[in-house]
């Protein structure tokens, strides 16, 4: 167990953003984070958190995870003073922070995702890890699994057992992107590679991945930082707050960043 201290970071605002679905909460202010093939324990009291790991794996791990190294107040103070709205879901927001999660597992969550609302999101991501139970050694012991590549799949029960999952036809999608991984091992290694126009491209050539998908796992997963998902809310947003005209944040270099800041505080203040 070890002991840190953080500005502009707060759990409950990042496990309500949209971002990541295998956050188990445990109790107030108080996660279990799988990730990476590995899971923490991670509690927060104000600025103060505890995490279940040493110093080593926080290195390692988390502290990327966590996008520690990027200045959140830096990216707030640059806001243009005139955009209220941005403002205030920034000040709203404050807590939120960019997760560089696990390429893969972003890749199938946002499969999964797809016209789905979260809390169905979810339960379909566990009814995948669960059936297939990849479970890397630093899980071994407990109830959790990672998300699954082809081999896992086709040991336990094969393309037939992916449609009783409850993801409908998003089945199909997770199939052939498994297909693909298996045939092009460094896949991901290779995506981490591209721009985030590239990325774009390439993403969306799968089928299955459209721009909001490819989107998601560009800002979620690959961590470009100018990335904007536009889902419904977004489209509130820009239609109810900005008149109907796209915000010229929306293209910032920063956009992903804001455009968590605005769909928190937009989905929290419906």
């Amino acid at each position: 167990m070890i002991k840190k201290e953080f500005d502009y970071f707060d759990l409950e605002q990042i496990a309500e953003s949209g971002q990541c679905f295998r956050w188990k909460k445990l109790d107030d202010h108080k996660y279990r984070i799988p990730a990476f093939d590995n899971y923490l324990d991670i509690a927060q009291t104000g600025n103060n958190f505890e995490l279940s790991c040493t110093e080593e794996e926080f290195g390692q791990i988390w502290y990327n995870y966590f996008d520690i190294g990027t200045d959140y107040e830096g990216l707030i103070n640059r806001i243009d003073n005139s955009d209220k709205f941005l403002k205030d879901a920034a000040d709203y927001g404050k807590g939120i922070r960019i997760l560089n999660q696990d390429t893969w597992e972003t890749i199938i969550s946002f499969i999964i995702s797809q016209n789905n609302n979260i809390p169905r999101i979810k339960k379909g991501i566990e009814a995948v890890c669960s059936r297939y139970m990849r479970q890397p050694a630093a899980l071994a012991g407990t109830d959790i699994y990672m998300i699954p590549y082809l081999e896992d799949i086709e040991k336990n029960g094969g393309r037939e057992s992916l449609s009783g999952l409850g993801i409908g036809y998003r089945d199909e999608y997770i199939w052939g992107i498994c297909n693909f991984q298996n045939q092009n091992p460094k896949f991901t290694e290779e995506l981490k590679k591209l721009d985030y126009e590239s990325s774009m491209k390439y993403l969306m050539d799968f089928k299955g991945i459209g721009k909001k998908v490819a989107n998601c796992v560009c800002l979620f997963g690959l961590h470009h930082l100018d990335a904007c998902p536009i889902d419904v809310w977004m489209k509130k947003v820009i239609d109810e707050e900005y008149d109907g005209i796209m915000p010229a944040w929306m293209t910032d270099k920063y956009a992903g960043v804001y455009q968590q800041y605005t769909f928190f505080y937009k989905r929290e203040k419906k």
